[in-house]
């Protein structure tokens, strides 16, 4: 099928009218680099919120009108991201944040666990995939930690297969750390763990605002990652198989234990932005269907991932080169742009962190600076994680003008 692009271009015209932040006036003149933290939304989600609270704010799921087309949005919306998932809809969960989702997710892993089990945990993630598995040490799981390499901060896989036993029951690991962005081979550690019969949960936090993944090629049990992170509103994604789901503990309301979407869900789904999720799949949808129009819609979900990683790259090499170059940087992860995320970090060695940030928020370029929620893979890598460290994160959006000014703005930024 003819494009009408070549295969790595986006037209960004079209992409940035797909997004109000482009248009909004108090942004004007200021260029977002801090998308690991929360992503502009799609126009499509923000009219749809809008319209859901306009004409659709009642209880879901009701006979009236307004209740039954409320309750068909939000079934929408798990269908639409399913499809371009890989996964079936009643394999999608809803929930407040990833965060909140895998601490319900870990109470529920009780019922499978018990004293002198074991559960494989990495130093290379954000907290929250690994905290809450952790805090299960005190009811006598076992937690083994595979931890990163203190130079690359890779996670080596000789080393897991070093803590594999027949007592190991769960293995927690990210698709991409937000810190040094490598890119883990996720079937790969899947299917080694499989051979161990050890169940994973993948945090995909990272790695989803980058193309949402194939979850079936990737064979992962349960899947995370957030929605606010992918062009959306305020919520989290869980994907776990039904029958999974039914061997975990319920973390709802006893009554509702039949119910599969609520029994991960206490206090039940925010109904607005539920519905107004389906809107990323129309975003994507439409950036289709202008690059490739006429296209078989079988195919989509491969060429939205490709788009999207594409035009990152050429993007993310030209802002590695620039890095590795300087003498009063440490670039944390790898420097070949084809193994990680879209999001850099760095120890400036000369200038705080925060400091970098604030001179950077004065040329009009928004970072980040801190720990990011990873203080256990900082203090691995020897950064100190109290000082932190300045980070650079971009999605498809971003354009070359925004990365050239960028490179330019950070000369003077990290200069003392």
């Amino acid at each position: 099928m003819q494009s009408t692009c070549n295969r790595g271009v986006l037209d960004l015209q079209f992409v940035r009218r797909q997004f109000p932040a482009f248009d909004e006036p108090t942004l004007a003149g200021q260029a977002f680099f801090e998308n690991a933290g929360g992503s502009y939304a799609c126009g499509a989600v923000v009219n749809r919120l809008q319209e859901y609270y306009r004409r659709l704010k009642v209880q879901p799921y009701y006979l009236f009108n307004a209740s039954a087309e409320a309750g068909e949005w939000m079934d929408a919306s798990r269908s639409r991201l399913a499809e371009y998932l890989g996964v079936s809809a009643a394999e999608v969960h809803f929930g407040p944040s990833t965060s909140q989702n895998t601490y319900v997710l870990a109470q529920a892993f009780r019922a499978l666990l018990k004293p002198g089990d074991e559960v494989i945990v990495t130093n290379q993630d954000h907290e929250a995939n690994s905290g809450v598995w952790r805090r299960l040490g005190a009811q006598g799981v076992i937690i083994k930690e595979w931890g990163v390499d203190q130079d690359t901060g890779r996670l080596e896989c000789d080393r897991l297969d070093a803590l594999l036993s027949d007592r190991t029951r769960l293995l927690a690991f990210p698709h991409a750390s937000n810190i040094v962005g490598h890119v883990n081979p996720v079937a790969d550690i899947v299917a080694r763990a499989h051979a161990a019969g050890v169940r994973t949960v993948v945090d995909g936090v990272s790695w989803a605002p980058h193309g949402l993944p194939d979850l079936r090629a990737l064979g992962a049990d349960i899947y995370l990652f957030s929605l606010y992170k992918t062009y959306g509103p305020h919520q989290g994604v869980m994907v776990l198989n039904p029958e999974l789901l039914l061997q975990l503990g319920n973390e709802g309301h006893y009554f509702n234990a039949g119910e599969p979407f609520k029994r991960l869900v206490p206090a039940g789904p925010d109904h607005a932005q539920v519905a107004a999720a389906r809107g990323i799949a129309e975003y994507f949808d439409a950036l289709d269907e202008h690059h490739y129009p006429g296209a078989a819609s079988a195919g989509r979900a491969h060429r939205v991932r490709e788009a999207l990683r594409d035009a990152e790259q050429e993007l993310l090499s030209r802002l590695l080169a620039f890095l590795v170059t300087r003498k009063d940087v440490r670039v944390l992860g790898p420097i070949n742009a084809q193994e990680r995320a879209a999001t850099v970090a760095f120890v400036p060695l000369a200038v705080d962190p925060r400091e970098v940030a604030r001179r950077l928020a004065q040329s009009g370029y928004m970072i980040g600076y801190g720990d990011f929620y990873a203080t256990r893979l900082l203090t691995a890598m020897g950064v100190d994680p109290v000082r932190g460290v300045a980070r650079l994160s971009f999605v498809h959006y971003t354009s070359s003008t925004e990365i050239d000014g960028l490179i330019a703005a950070l000369e003077p930024a990290l200069t003392p």
